[in-house]
């Protein structure tokens, strides 16, 4: 089994903002004038350009190192189903191929992932083919406080 460069920490993270910024959608009250108590707030699927999950998501995506990078790209390839895991040291060699390409590499890499449609759910199915649950450590309590535990772990410790 390969190895990522990228920690599933960080791809998680990347998921669940990319899946935050997918949800925006093209103005659909471009003139509406309203208060957003008025119109329930509804605006703030609205994609205007100055998203702060979009900015959030490119800053934090644009300080990972070269490797990093690459291993994002070639998840989500990997996720679109471009290949398999067996195809993986093929997919980040494509992946360096086509960095090698910009001018900027870091900057256009992050343009790049964050234009492609569901990436969030891209790089999911990427760590699924890895066989890594990236949802485990974020959907569970602290077992540490027993006031903290949630009743399935509760349950199993018994």
């Amino acid at each position: 089994m390969p190895e990522l460069a990228i920690s599933a920490d960080k791809v998680a993270f990347i998921i669940e903002k990319a899946r935050e910024f997918d949800v925006k959608e093209a103005a659909s009250d471009p003139d509406s004038g309203s208060n957003p108590s008025d119109d329930d707030a509804i605006d703030v699927l609205e994609d205007n350009g100055s998203d702060p999950v979009g900015h959030e998501l490119g800053s934090f995506m644009i300080v990972l190192n070269e490797d990093e990078q690459i291993d994002l790209v070639a998840l989500t390839w990997l996720g679109r189903g471009d290949g398999t895991i067996d195809d993986w040291d093929d997919l980040r060699a494509r992946a360096v191929e086509a960095r090698g390409a910009y001018g900027s590499p870091r900057r256009e890499t992050v343009h790049y992932l964050l234009g492609e449609p569901m990436l969030g759910d891209l790089l999911a199915a990427g760590l699924d083919e890895f066989g890594i649950d990236w949802t485990s450590e974020r959907l569970t309590a602290d077992s540490s406080d027993p006031s903290e535990r949630d009743e399935d772990e509760a349950t199993k410790q018994r």
